[in-house]
């Protein structure tokens, strides 16, 4: 979110008074670094940045973060595999070019330069006169250059967009070509794009994991992923015969290698237990040969989306599936975001699960709110306000 003038009151310097002071610095070179200093250092260790997540759906851009709650700041890691002539990297609102918060790192043809800019409502770019994207250092290795910088969640700037808990849109744009300067790219002519991550992530110490735990793998089956936009991909499996209730404790990600910016998110349902079997498929969940029963598939077991990590339960409770009263049949869906359209790219990724017989003193539950999206929801033109209402029914919650 944008903090505008009418934000709650921060232990800083008068907006007025630090503009005074740094107004219109005569050379937009004071604000910059240039790398070349930067271009050193030991690599960063994986475990620096717990959480990832590619920028681009060609993979070019990779990005890396890690959470500082005692600092309230974002460190993060940018991975630019073929750097050309600078990137744009930031936040907005909407996921927009116009009225964002922006890090940007652009080429003349000689020297490298980075700096904080924020964009106006027409896309033209500013240099932001406080410097809250602060450099930590550039480092070149085979795969590309990695950018280190940081960020706190809040920096009482007005131009500055506030790292919040929930979704963040993030924005790139690479440069193609070399700029004289920072005012002089068009943004309106990169080659970008948007991704939505949850920067702020929980801090949660792992628990310590039973010495009796197994593994199972719900995955797709070599899938080719459709040359589509979008793609919900629906694939079932089934727990062995007999098999009896265990605790869910963990699961995590299994992504096919190349694929993780199409692999947008994921979900193992298991069906219901009124019913004795339910057919195989393997196909697009919205395909008309997809057997109805599959709609009776529903009771969540896992659920991952791009930039989360490993899920786990607190040591005293677990997701019970197997056993009297379960379903041994399972629906896997994937959701592919295949924007750039690629033809023929093989998938198997799916979803971890790890499981005990040793059951937890208590079972736990997962509960979906929300209402089904159906055009009922359109938000009719010229109204000034627009409300939806939603019910749990009785059975949510006994």
């Amino acid at each position: 979110r944008m903090q505008n003038s009418g934000s709650k009151p921060c232990s800083c310097p008068s907006l007025k008074m630090r503009e005074v002071a740094s107004m219109y610095f005569t050379m937009v070179a004071a604000f910059l670094v240039i790398l070349v200093v930067a271009l050193q250092g030991s690599a960063p260790r994986g475990s620096d940045f717990p959480y990832k997540v590619p920028l681009d759906p060609k993979g070019l851009l990779e990005l890396s973060w890690n959470v500082s709650y005692p600092e309230q700041a974002v460190h993060f890691q940018l991975l630019i595999r073929e750097l050309q002539f600078g990137l744009l990297f930031g936040m907005s609102d909407r996921g927009e070019f116009e009225n964002a918060d922006l890090a940007v790192l652009w080429s003349d043809g000689r020297n490298s330069y980075f700096g904080d800019a924020w964009s106006d409502a027409k896309g033209q770019l500013h240099m932001d006169s406080q410097q809250d994207y602060q450099l930590l250092g550039a480092r070149r290795a085979p795969e590309g250059l990695y950018l280190l910088f940081r960020r706190a969640f809040s920096t009482c700037d007005p131009k500055d967009y506030l790292i919040e808990d929930g979704t963040v849109h993030l924005i790139y744009g690479i440069l193609e070509k070399p700029v004289p300067s920072l005012q002089a790219i068009n943004i309106s002519a990169l080659h970008g794009g948007l991704q939505r991550v949850q920067l702020l992530k929980p801090n949660i110490s792992i628990p310590e994991l039973p010495r009796d735990m197994k593994t199972m793998e719900i995955t797709a089956p070599d899938v080719v992923i459709p040359s589509q936009e979008t793609t919900y991909w629906c694939y079932m499996a089934e727990l062995p015969e007999g098999f009896p209730k265990h605790h869910i404790i963990m699961y995590e990600p299994v992504v096919t290698a190349g694929n993780e910016a199409l692999v947008h998110h994921m979900e193992v349902f298991q069906c219901a237990a009124e019913f004795d079997s339910f057919p195989h498929y393997n196909g697009p969940c919205d395909s008309k040969m997809k057997p109805d029963r599959l709609n009776y598939c529903r009771h969540v077991l896992a659920a991952w989306a791009m930039g989360a990590q490993a899920f786990y339960y607190p040591e005293e409770a677990g997701l019970a599936f197997g056993g009297p009263g379960s379903s041994r049949y399972l629906r896997l869906e994937i959701h592919y975001h295949n924007p750039l359209v690629f033809t023929g790219r093989r998938d198997s990724s799916g979803i971890r699960l790890y499981y005990t017989a040793t059951l937890r003193p208590y079972d736990a539950g997962i509960m979906e709110l929300g209402l089904v999206y159906t055009p009922v929801m359109a938000i009719p033109p010229g109204e000034d306000a627009f409300v939806l209402t939603g019910y749990c029914t009785d059975k949510c919650t006994q």
